[in-house]
């Protein structure tokens, strides 16, 4: 289930038990307008905003092991950013590697992880500018980047550079 596909589906959620926003955000314990960005289809709610989106809306506990799954469906698969990495040749590719690295994070929650402004991050996100190979390193560090990922994007860094 992809990402449109996913909010999609929570907000059918939301109608079919019959809450407004904020009537699920007094159920859920999120702002109203948390909420609506959870259904945007913009980005991927974090997994406890699903849940406590899901749970607002009456969702049975055994059923959140499925949602699980399609909510790791509609994030991508993170074990294919080393692949991604590898194969860049251009600074886009370099942004979609560092893309799949980072989600289903918000820039801002980005920023707040990295100590990195949101406009250089998505700046590097959009492959507008590679980043400098130091706050690459200590973007990916923050992010829990494996040592191979981390030799991966070092390589990349350096074959864009040359």
């Amino acid at each position: 289930m992809e990402l449109e596909a996913f909010t999609g589906a929570l907000q059918r959620v939301r109608q079919d038990a019959g809450l407004s926003y904020r009537e699920l955000a007094d159920q859920a314990h999120y702002s109203h307008a948390h909420l609506v960005r959870a259904t945007s289809g913009k980005q991927l709610p974090s997994w406890p905003v699903t849940v406590a989106f899901l749970s607002g809306c009456d969702v049975p506990a055994e059923l959140l092991p499925i949602w699980r799954r399609h909510w790791e469906a509609a994030a991508g698969d993170p074990q294919d950013v080393s692949e991604l990495v590898r194969a860049a040749a251009t600074p886009e590719d370099l942004g979609a590697a560092l893309t799949a690295l980072t989600r289903p994070r918000s820039l801002r929650s980005l920023e707040r992880l990295t100590g990195i402004p949101r406009a250089t991050l998505q700046s590097w996100l959009r492959g507008g500018r590679v980043p400098r190979p130091d706050r690459l390193d200590q973007f990916i560090v923050a992010l829990g980047a494996s040592r191979t990922e981390r030799l991966a994007f070092s390589d990349c860094v350096d074959r864009l550079a040359g």
